[in-house]
């Protein structure tokens, strides 16, 4: 009896044992196949372009965004508190209007103030000059009292100019964008009250690269095409940096009318200029970039293999950029599925 149990242990144990190997040995199989799906699909898939050079003429565009006429913040020259406010958000002001008022009463004492000492100096001028015909007072003394009396009339206009601060005073016209304070707020000398916008015309700010800045003048007339409105502007351009603000692009301004103010300040634009004469130069899609275009990143196919590359670029023409470094013609740039690339990834480009 004994016997027959351990044999019986005995072969359970070796069931066991070779199932275990059995076990492994799928494993192992397994994970032999996955590594070679693995290394047969390490390759991602991708669409690439060639880099051309093409003779590139006509009308080119650049992105940019539209700024106000002008904008000021108003604020009163003298501290108080602000016990009137006459305008709020959206109310349109004209130059010279008053938009609030400050607390008068310590500015009214001292103009009191400066009145009596005026009314007190004129008297004692007007009884020395009496007095001097008679020999009562010397010249030096007249003198002194003609002093004190220009002194005090100083000291008046200088408290009435004072008074006047306390009622704020604009000096540009246009729509209260914002509004700083409210009523009760005392306010320190400078503190902003309210923010006004003129936007009755706009800038259009755009960076033009400096292969073209040459071909643009100021006063030149340029089609403005903004992201809201149906169609195209006139626009002329009113700015052309002297310097470039960085990548050799060039800040340009072009100022629009602004019929009916459906053009806001922060809106985007684009800027239609016409090239003169025509001009080779490399392209590549506008599907190229990763990221924007202002990024300058491209994945470029070398060997079957994806290398993220910093470039130049110039003109935007839409579907296609201009390229003025960092390619050369026939390089190949991917143009779809750089979402699934890192630098130095290995790819198959799809036909």
């Amino acid at each position: 009896m004994k016997k027959n149990t351990i044999i019986t242990i005995l072969a359970v144990l070796g069931i066991g044992a070779a199932f275990f190997l059995i076990l492994q040995n799928n494993k192992k199989s397994n994970e032999e196949k996955v590594a070679i799906v693995a290394e047969k699909n390490i390759d991602v898939a991708v669409r690439a372009a060639t880099v051309v050079a093409e003779d590139i003429s006509g009308e080119f565009s650049v992105n940019g965004t539209f700024l106000p006429k002008l904008q000021a913040q108003i604020s009163a020259e003298m501290g108080g508190q602000l016990i009137a406010l006459y305008v709020k958000e959206g109310s349109y002001v004209r130059a010279g209007q008053s938009i609030g008022r400050l607390s008068g009463d310590k500015v009214n004492v001292n103009v009191g103030s400066a009145q009596a000492n005026l009314d007190n100096a004129q008297m004692t001028l007007n009884r020395y000059e009496q007095a001097y015909k008679t020999g009562g007072v010397t010249a030096l003394q007249l003198d002194q009292a003609r002093l004190q009396v220009k002194n005090a009339r100083a000291q008046m206009q200088s408290a009435q100019l004072t008074s006047g601060d306390t009622n704020v005073v604009s000096k540009v016209s246009g729509i209260v964008n914002q509004k700083f304070v409210e009523v009760g707020t005392v306010l320190s000398p400078g503190m902003p009250i309210v923010e006004i916008v003129d936007i009755s015309s706009v800038k259009l700010k755009v960076d033009v690269d400096q292969a073209l800045i040459g071909q643009l003048a100021l006063g030149d007339l340029v089609k403005v095409k903004p992201d809201v409105v149906e169609g195209t502007l006139d626009g002329r351009i009113t700015f052309i940096a002297p310097s470039a603000s960085g990548a050799l692009k060039f800040p340009v301004e072009i100022t629009v009318q602004n019929n009916f103010n459906k053009l806001k300040a922060g809106m985007y634009g684009t800027a239609l200029f016409t090239r003169k004469g025509s001009h080779r130069t490399l392209t590549i899609p506008r599907d190229a970039f990763v990221g924007s275009v202002s990024d300058n990143q491209v994945f470029v196919v070398k060997d079957n293999t994806a290398y993220l590359t910093k470039i130049q670029t110039g003109t935007n023409f839409g579907d296609k950029v201009e390229v003025v470094g960092g390619l050369k013609e026939g390089d190949q740039v991917v143009i779809s599925g750089q979402i699934n690339l890192t630098d130095k990834t290995k790819v198959k480009v799809l036909q």
